[in-house]
């Protein structure tokens, strides 16, 4: 056996614990997470003590590039599975840093081969990923904004957000940017708006008339003058912070579509889709479930880590089926559209949903296929 290190990581530094080989605590101490600290860290732990494996709570990062840099094994812990090994040395309930980084030594000693080995993605399917994940919270960020936006025109204006189908659509945010109020809109007559229309390509199929029509048939409002300024001047804030979200939000996703092309698996993961719009489900299906084939050694493997089997239970003569809550929720969102859009071009995928608990367990196998290099069919 070698020595084993466990790392509890923070944001400003980090608790490290050595173990010797018979278990015996040889370092603990802590690390700023700074060039200095990090540096002296992976000396520390790879030339001074010979340290072969280190046990930390997550998968990526910087810290865990200069682990691997370091030529460490790296042993990604579950905060589940470090929260159930607590009680194996402490009855207390406990907790400290400190403590967490022995537990994780620990781990790494006698429980290595329990736990699978980081295998670090190539330099495509990361930035791939960084790409997929900021434009994930840049949509969840411009859904608030519309959210808001909506309940901001609902209380003064319902009209205005009744015109085109998507508030958050580019013509829509100009509609608004011109008129943000009723007072604005007041000589907004139908020659006016096909003119709009005109300037800004509108291709919704609707005519000025009937888009006038759904404006001035909506409720009223009763605002007076001073609020209708102060929520017209809100109006006008929700759309300054709205619309470059919106903008950004499709400059990336056309780098999307440009680096999953571009991606040697690319290929592969857009030929499970047929939509032409579902690159961006296809870039995030390869994305999270990335490119080193040792990650899932078999589909039931990968359908575990993406939500798509149950979790038995059993005791006694009780024996029952539960959702799996504990998964790569990102993996299972892109797995599940990827299901639900093969039932509607697949026969088979078809009659696999509709027995319904069946197909879920089914369904990974034909990407798992694909990806481990045993052909699509």
């Amino acid at each position: 056996m070698d020595r084993c290190a466990g790392l509890d990581w923070a944001k400003d530094a980090h608790q490290v614990c050595v173990l010797e080989v018979d278990g015996e605590p040889l370092v603990q101490r802590g690390f700023a997470h700074d060039e200095r600290g990090l540096d002296g860290m992976c000396e520390l732990l790879v030339e001074e003590l010979g340290v072969k494996r280190v046990a930390i709570e997550r998968p990526d990062g910087v810290l865990v590039e200069r682990l691997l840099e370091a030529g460490l094994v790296v042993l990604p812990i579950h905060p589940n599975q470090l929260k159930a090994a607590r009680p194996r040395f402490r009855a207390s309930g406990g907790k400290s840093d400190s403590f967490d980084a022995f537990c994780l030594a620990e781990l790494a000693r006698t429980d290595h081969h329990r736990f699978r080995i980081l295998a670090p993605d190539s330099d495509e399917t990361k930035a791939l990923r960084a790409l997929t994940r900021v434009r994930e919270d840049l949509v969840k960020t411009k859904v608030s904004l519309t959210n808001r936006l909506q309940a901001e025109l609902d209380a003064f204006w319902p009209g205005a957000a009744r015109v085109f189908c998507r508030l958050d659509s580019p013509i829509a945010l100009a509609f608004l940017e011109r008129y943000p109020s009723p007072t604005d809109a007041r000589s907004l007559g139908q020659r006016r708006l096909q003119s709009f229309l005109a300037r800004h390509s509108y291709c919704g199929g609707k005519s000025a008339a009937e888009l006038l029509a759904k404006l001035r048939s909506a409720p009223r409002g009763l605002a007076k003058e001073t609020e209708k300024a102060a929520r017209r001047a809100a109006v006008l804030s929700l759309l300054a912070a709205l619309r470059p979200v919106v903008e950004q939000i499709g400059l990336l996703e056309s780098r999307i579509a440009d680096a999953v092309r571009a991606h040697p698996d690319g290929e592969l993961f857009l030929s499970l889709f047929r939509h032409p719009d579902s690159t961006l489900t296809a870039a995030k299906l390869l994305c999270e479930i990335g490119n080193r084939r040792e990650r899932y050694p078999s589909a039931e493997a990968l359908a575990a880590d993406a939500g798509m089997s149950p979790v038995a239970k059993e005791s006694g003569r009780r024996k029952v089926a539960t959702f799996r809550r504990s998964c790569d929720k990102r993996l299972r969102d892109a797995m599940t559209t990827l299901a639900d859009s093969s039932r509607l071009h697949n026969p088979w995928a078809k009659d696999i949903y509709l027995f319904g608990r069946a197909g879920a367990a089914v369904t990974t196998r034909t990407p798992f296929g694909c990806w481990a290099g045993r052909g699509c069919g």
